[in-house]
């Protein structure tokens, strides 16, 4: 997911996203759209990433829905790690994809991750969080 908009903030490594940035990375509006009309609350809680796995994916018959909600549930899950993994940060690479950054320095593709969840199913966002907590 390229970010226009960063402009030259990028470094060669990346940089550390700031609040605001973190909040326009949360809005994940489809997804969050998709999951309110099948009754899903989306509070930014790893138990909402279980919801979320139960969801019926209606998406996949739509390539452009497909794509949009593969980016949404990648930033919704790194939403949720963000908030509840004690020294999970957002970071921007330099070609623009943001990323998590846990405390141990490891570097964890969200987006991609939620791209392989909405195309595939697999692995679970629920599975996947409960890997990133326990590093």
């Amino acid at each position: 997911m390229n970010i226009p908009f960063l402009g030259n903030r990028r470094q060669k490594i990346g940089f550390p996203a700031s609040e605001g940035i973190a909040d326009l990375l949360a809005e994940c509006e489809l997804l969050r759209s998709q999951a309110y009309r099948a009754g899903v609350r989306l509070d930014d809680s790893p138990a909402s990433l279980e919801a979320l796995d139960q969801l019926v994916p209606g998406w996949r018959d739509d390539e452009e829905t497909l794509t949009w909600l593969g980016n949404d549930a990648g930033l919704y899950l790194g939403t949720v790690i963000v908030r509840t993994v004690p020294g999970a940060a957002w970071e921007i690479r330099s070609d623009g994809q943001p990323v998590v950054r846990l405390a141990s320095g490891r570097e964890f593709d969200v987006v991609d991750c939620g791209h392989t969840w909405a195309a595939h199913g697999v692995p679970e966002l629920s599975q996947l969080y409960a890997e990133v907590a326990e590093a």
